[in-house]
């Protein structure tokens, strides 16, 4: 069984088109900062932004307790199924075509293979978080990178990803950590709730991952 939290609909073997619930699309009309944004401000709906995992954004509840919320309903109305041993496996969904990542090429937006993607975290809450962030490390002037290109774009295109490039300065590392440590937060904190709420149940937990997509020939990659 897939907790699936994500829009089925715009990724690679979608046939149908099945969006987020309308109540929390509602939410996203008057903040539409609840989804993730790249630079130019171009919102992807396919999924909420990690960003508002903690915000208690949705009648009172955060996207966090939302998922958990779903995930307690689940085990209360398919007991007997889980009891049973019929199911065997929760697939808990964590992003965009329910894998743990950003949004970062999104071929409704116009991304083709292989261009390098965006970063995704342009929303005013992961903004924010990133500012925080970089204050508390003693550097309140640092923003989010300007540099990095767009969804088509090599490598060596960009000043970010570049030969000795902005990724290797102190504030490229530490772009880097928090935005792949924000990620791994997002992963850990709903899987901690899976636990919990499958907790007993005869079944494995597993989670997707997304792949390397492609090969690639020179030592200095995006």
């Amino acid at each position: 069984a897939i907790m699936s939290f994500h829009q089925c609909g715009g990724n690679v073997g979608d046939v149908v088109n099945i969006p987020i619930p309308q109540w929390v699309r509602d939410v996203g009309a008057t903040d539409p900062d609840i989804f993730y944004t790249n630079r130019g401000g171009t919102r992807n709906i396919e999924y909420l932004t990690l960003g508002v995992d903690d915000q208690p954004l949705f009648q009172g509840r955060t996207a966090v307790q939302m998922y958990a919320d779903y995930m307690a309903s689940f085990r209360e109305n398919m007991k007997k199924f889980l009891d049973a041993g019929t199911i065997v496996d929760i697939e808990v969904g964590l992003g965009p075509a329910g894998e743990m990542r950003y949004p970062s090429y999104p071929q409704s937006q116009g991304w083709v293979f292989p261009g390098i993607g965006e970063f995704i975290c342009y929303d005013k809450y992961l903004e924010a978080d990133f500012k925080a962030a970089a204050a508390k490390a003693g550097h309140p002037e640092w923003e989010l990178p300007d540099d990095a290109g767009e969804y088509n774009d090599t490598p060596e295109k960009t000043q970010f990803f570049k030969d000795n490039g902005t990724y290797l300065t102190e504030k490229g590392k530490f772009f880097l950590s928090w935005y792949s440590n924000k990620l791994i937060k997002h992963g850990d904190k709903i899987l901690d709730e899976a636990n919990k709420v499958f907790l007993g149940c005869r079944v494995q937990l597993a989670i997707k991952i997304s792949g390397i997509h492609w090969w690639y020939r020179v030592p200095n990659h995006a």
